[in-house]
């Protein structure tokens, strides 16, 4: 084929399988080890993957406290941009993409952070723009709720074009620094912004250079009718839930087919569902990795992951072995996620119990185990479907998983020619094929 597959590398502490801590090729603590970020990190460049990518939230994660205490995501670790500006030290390449959200911040911090890092990174930064639609986020910035979520997607379009317009502050040339003449920046290189809009008022310039990519590059993950309509206006990569290539197909068309109304090339979004791979010698061993990782699960951690994941409904007035009852999808719940998990547990007529194990397993996402020829396979039908551009891959446990991926799988990809061999250019930008935004007041001056 000539067309290849786009990857980028989830980096769970532990790894993305629930009970990952607990696997003896995993790293318990890794949670606060900045040596096994650094370890992952490099293997992941090595392998020529296009980006690492750190999920977060504004909480620790909330749940029956019989299951919390017997989980490692989302609990406590690293703030990503703190950890992505350690780790763009030690790699040259790699794309460094993290999750911040428009819920609980302010415009103008979150374009200079991302800003920074991209020119500390030398232009490999990536946003994750999410909301946040979780009760104990709001609890910890004093809101007695959450906002709803058309309030919450509007304020997040609008974050988005004021961080944008705060990242075209200066021009790319506009810092002259004319020792001669004793001129650092030419004037009429800086802009103010001047924004007054709905939900935010937002005079710059922003006090950070522009960065090296134009903008970072713009990610998002939104399944629900407001999510891919923000998706096709600004995101640039996104992550997907889907479990089958019907579903999957159906929503790439979707959110490519909105983007011409903003002007945009389909080429210039790059859809990557969420996978979680465990590879091994063979299928049969593969089979037994697995089947170790799901009897670590704790029961109860299998129901209190369901329940978040389809958006906090409460599971416990129902047996284990009933099926899902109907279910309204809840103000905080992940549009994607909840539509994902309700059609697989009619499809396949699974109780609450096996729901349970298949969600917590791989957090709602596709769960395959093989030898490095069938996962290719895998990845190989998906792509040539149409139904992604490439695929988010979750290691189920680290450090294990994710090396084994590097070594095992990415081989198999680079010899049916569906992944490089080596990377194309030095920003994310390049190597995701995605052009340099010019700024909005290039050709102005003079």
């Amino acid at each position: 084929m000539t067309a290849q597959m786009k990857l980028a590398a989830y980096f769970n502490p532990t790894g993305h399988h629930v009970a990952s801590w607990r696997h003896p090729r995993a790293m318990a603590d890794a949670n606060v080890s900045i040596s096994h970020y650094v370890e992952m990190a490099r293997a992941a460049e090595r392998a020529k993957f296009d980006m690492i990518f750190l999920a977060d939230g504004n909480s620790s994660r909330e749940a029956h406290i019989d299951a919390v205490s017997r989980s490692v995501q989302f609990v406590a670790h690293f703030e990503p941009l703190t950890l992505l500006s350690a780790l763009a030290m030690v790699t040259k390449n790699i794309g460094l993409t993290a999750t911040a959200s428009t819920t609980y911040q302010e415009p103008y911090n979150l374009a200079r952070k991302f800003a920074s890092l991209d020119h500390i990174s030398g232009g490999r930064a990536g946003w994750n723009l999410v909301t946040s639609g979780q009760p104990a986020e709001a609890a910890n910035f004093g809101r007695d709720g959450v906002l709803a979520h058309a309030e919450r997607y509007g304020r997040a379009r609008e974050f988005a074009q004021v961080v944008q317009g705060l990242w075209d502050s200066w021009d790319d040339d506009a810092f002259v620094r004319d020792i001669q003449s004793g001129l650092y920046f030419d004037p009429a290189g800086r802009h103010c912004l001047d924004h007054k809009g709905k939900h935010f008022k937002v005079r710059g310039p922003l006090n950070a250079p522009r960065p090296p990519q134009g903008y970072p590059v713009m990610v998002q993950a939104g399944g629900s009718d407001e999510g891919r309509q923000l998706a096709a206006e600004f995101a640039e990569a996104i992550f997907s839930p889907h479990l089958n290539i019907p579903e999957a197909k159906a929503y790439y068309d979707d959110v490519k087919g909105r983007m011409a109304a903003y002007g945009r090339d389909p080429g210039h979004l790059k859809i990557l569902p969420g996978l979680s791979v465990v590879v091994a010698e063979s299928d049969d061993k593969a089979a037994e990795d697995f089947n170790l990782l799901q009897s670590l699960i704790h029961p109860m951690v299998g129901r209190e992951i369901l329940s978040t994941m389809l958006g906090g409904i409460d599971l416990s007035p129902y047996s284990p072995d009933d099926q899902l009852p109907d279910l309204q999808a809840t103000v905080s719940a992940s549009r994607g996620h909840f539509d994902s998990i309700v059609s697989m547990a009619r499809r396949e007529k699974l109780t609450i119990r096996q729901l349970g194990e298949r969600c917590a397993g791989a957090r709602g996402k596709l769960s395959i185990h093989g030898s490095a020829k069938r996962i290719a396979d895998t990845m190989e039908e998906w792509f040539a479907a149409g139904a992604c551009d490439g695929f988010c891959v979750l290691p189920p446990y680290m450090p294990g998983q994710h090396i084994d991926f590097c070594e095992m799988v990415i081989p198999e990809l680079q010899k049916r020619g569906l992944f490089r061999r080596e990377y194309e250019g030095a920003t994310l930008r390049e190597n995701l094929g995605l052009p340099r935004p010019a700024g909005r007041y290039a050709g102005m001056r003079g």
